[in-house]
């Protein structure tokens, strides 16, 4: 049976997968805590916290007195890079590699929990002399390597609060964030690689930098090698300055309210929104929930992570809860397919990794690429597989347990955001009957339904808005600087309720399914249809490996459905594919989903996340100027887009 067949023979099964015996039987977390935390949620969450080393034991679990501005174990005094470092150096796991770091270019390093501990004193006694204190905010602007992991950890060790900027982003994104945060410091290298080559970023800062006067000090890590233009007396080599320094710092502990980080994410209006988060609550649910959804045994487990530092998913699941609980990890600087396309499958190969948490669309590429190159590596060291940053469709779900888990593995397809600053829905690996495509339910100790537009809690079966019913540790405190924009954002919609900006679906089991952002739902003749539906049903077609499906307006409908599909790499094109494809969309959803308009293109608009720029496929589809492409990986690919569209055939 060839594995195409396998795959579709799996799609019409009953969808459930149980979780491998062995991995049951000794798994960190069972049934039983979801009763626990139902019983008593605060009363879990107090315990969750004990799983932390505090320099004051809080009393107060939480305090909920002015909503919908919460503190979490208030009274509780710890430091979370000493959480992150120290703690496992004085249990005697000196010697434990906390971070196996692979250059794009092939060069590599392990760095124990020892060395880092020495090399986050250095950086937080660099920063010291800098003239960094507790409260101030330090930028950075760093490629995938270790010493943004060191700076985010430096600056947490002596309570300032970083604000961490994705290396792809411009030097106006960089200016606006440094100006919001009022950071004091920027630290930044000279480039990292990306794609075979060295991709430049001191110069981004130095034109942010330019415009913001309260920056006294820019400190620049040597990765490449490449020219910098050198401002003296303001720039501070990484290397010169930390080399110096002293490898003792004694860490001194702030309130488990005191700001960790600020980190920025897209906002409505165009203003992007500073998310902030605080301490004890933060690194309470990040490291209980990395314990918990990855079932992390840190003595023997290789986590990876594929994400950026630069966004929440770095800072939750790279940094601040693998680092807690003790975890190896591995750290990769660049990008999938340099020097060939089957790269990852070559590091987890390498380091023998055991948890990998990655994107959708990454999984789809994959797919894409075929399945012969992961078959080319010996992958059987995986045991947990992990989804994170939109939904997923059940056949890249089915394709990645299959092709990457050895049809063996359990995946974790979890749902969280920047604001919630930890997972929130999950299946848990060792308890959770897994279907292709759902988050199923929230995690122990939170609360999560689906409502109507009348905020009703919705029957099974049924589809509305996802929110959260109850605070949770590691929600945002507020945006930096906004409290009025926070409450107006987030706590309006459905009064005391968290609108997460996210539409979902329960099932008849009242297992959660989520549909996507609410503004990636298309309004087509008074029928709401999900952006998330249309596209997971066109890449269900053996021909499909991807796709990115817009709502464009129509004087008739309202809005037309376009879709933007590419084939698998052994499909061709053909005069009647488009047809097939429409078809195949209304045999599976209905015919009011069938596509308006199909384009088969070679590659979709996808920043360097990997998240796809939807509303640059809007303005094709409705002929408008394109908006804002600098945070593209390749912008060219929007004039290859555009190159389809004149004689694309519109469909009735």
């Amino acid at each position: 049976m060839s594995s195409k067949e396998s795959l579709a023979n799996l799609l019409k099964e009953e969808r459930r997968f149980a979780p491998p015996a062995e991995l049951a039987a000794s798994a960190n977390v069972t049934a039983d805590a979801y009763e626990q935390a139902a019983a008593d949620r605060l009363g879990f969450w107090a315990e969750q916290a004990r799983r932390l080393t505090w320099a004051t034991e809080p009393t107060q679990t939480l305090d909920w007195s002015n909503p919908p501005f919460a503190k979490w174990f208030a009274d509780g005094e710890l430091n979370v890079a000493y959480n992150c470092v120290d703690r496992h150096v004085e249990a005697g796991n000196g010697d434990r590699v906390a971070i196996h770091f692979e250059g794009e270019p092939g060069d590599s390093r392990s760095i124990t929990y020892a060395e880092l501990k020495d090399e986050v004193s250095r950086a937080a006694n660099a920063l010291t002399e800098l003239g960094v204190e507790k409260g101030d905010r330090v930028a950075v602007y760093l490629p995938m390597i270790p010493e943004a992991v060191i700076a985010m950890l430096a600056c947490a060790r002596i309570g300032a609060a970083h604000s961490v900027v994705f290396g792809g982003f411009s030097a106006d994104a960089v200016a606006s964030r440094i100006a919001d945060a009022d950071a004091k410091l920027v630290i930044t290298s000279d480039g990292g690689y990306r794609r075979g080559k060295p991709s430049a970023l001191k110069p981004a800062i130095d034109d942010a930098v330019s415009r913001s006067p309260q920056v006294t000090n820019v400190l620049v890590v040597r990765r490449t090698g490449q020219e910098v233009e050198w401002t003296e007396g303001r720039d501070v080599w990484w290397h010169e300055i930390t080399e110096r320094q002293s490898a003792e710092h004694t860490a001194q502990p702030f309130d488990a309210e005191h700001p960790l980080f600020i980190l920025y994410t897209s906002g409505t209006t165009g203003k992007p929104k500073g998310i902030l988060h605080t301490s004890g609550g933060y690194l309470t649910q990040a490291s209980y929930t990395h314990h918990a959804v990855f079932d992390l045994k840190p003595e023997t487990d290789v986590y990876w992570c594929t994400a950026d530092i630069g966004w929440v998913t770095g800072h939750s699941y790279i940094v601040y809860g693998p680092l807690s609980n003790g975890a190896t990890q591995v750290i990769y600087e660049g990008t999938p397919d340099t020097p060939h396309q089957g790269r990852f499958w070559e590091i987890v190969q390498k380091y023998g990794v055991t948890l990998l948490y990655t994107a959708p669309t990454a999984i789809r590429t994959f797919m894409k690429w075929g399945d012969d190159i992961p078959a080319k590596f010996d992958l059987t060291s995986l045991r947990v597989l992990g989804s994170v940053g939109e939904p997923i469709n059940p056949e890249a779900w089915v394709w990645y347990r299959e092709h990457i888990g050895g049809g063996r593995t359990p995946i974790v397809d979890t749902w969280w955001q920047t604001e919630t600053g930890a997972m929130m829905i999950s299946p848990l690996p060792g308890v959770t009957e897994t279907k292709p495509g759902s988050a199923q339910r929230a995690l122990p100790g939170i609360a999560a339904t689906v409502v109507d537009d009348e905020a009703n809690e919705v029957p099974d079966g049924s589809g509305g808005y996802l929110v959260l019913t109850e605070p949770w540790p590691s929600m945002l405190r507020t945006i930096w600087g906004d409290d009025q924009r926070y409450i107006d954002t987030y706590w309006s919609r459905f009064p005391g309720r968290y609108f997460a900006g996210d539409g979902a679906k329960k099932d008849d089991d009242g297992d959660i399914w989520l549909l996507g952002r609410v503004d990636d739902v298309m309004l087509v003749s008074g029928h709401n249809i999900s952006t998330t539906e249309v596209e997971s049903a066109l890449v269900s077609h053996p021909k499909v490996a991807e796709s990115a499906v817009v709502g464009a307006a129509d004087a008739t409908t309202g809005q037309a459905i376009v879709a933007f599909v590419i084939l698998r790499g052994t499909a061709e094109d053909s005069a009647d594919l488009a047809g097939a494809l429409r078809d195949h969309v209304g045999k599976t959803l209905g015919p009011i989903a069938k596509p308006k308009r199909v384009l088969i293109v070679n590659e979709l608009p996808k920043t360097r996340s990997g998240k796809i720029m939807r509303r640059l496929l809007r303005d094709v589809a409705e002929n408008r100027e394109l908006g804002d492409v600098t945070t593209l990986t390749d912008s060219t690919v929007m004039d290859l887009i555009q190159s389809k569209l004149p004689s694309a055939p519109s469909e009735d």
